[in-house]
């Protein structure tokens, strides 16, 4: 079978390259008994981001997420206002390092 010239197949494979970020949040204001912790684990999961979320023992909350840069910082946006009941008083972020986690977890003390 001859080929029509010009008419070659080529195929490209894109490689993209994903940078894996981690932050650390500590939230603070009234945070706690809203369901920040609940809400937080769905917003992450629907963003495709890893890590944990935990309260704090001084009212806050805090938090590890991993994975895109793009979807760590929406989450964090998001950590600004929090679920409809949270009053977000403070934010702080910090860098940290990856860790690996497979999933996003409420941790309970």
């Amino acid at each position: 079978m001859k080929k029509a010239p010009g008419k070659e197949l080529f195929l490209c494979v894109l490689k993209k390259t994903i940078m894996i970020v981690s932050k650390r949040a500590v939230i603070a204001g009234k945070v706690q008994g809203v369901f920040y912790r609940a809400s937080t684990k769905e917003r992450a999961i629907a963003l495709g981001v890893n890590g944990e979320v935990w309260n704090r023992t001084d009212g806050g909350v805090e938090l590890v997420a991993e994975g895109e840069e793009e979807q760590v910082n929406a989450l964090l946006e998001w950590c600004r206002l929090g679920p409809p009941r949270a009053e977000v008083k403070e934010l702080q972020v910090s860098d940290s390092t990856v860790k690996g986690f497979k999933n996003f977890t409420v941790k309970r003390f």
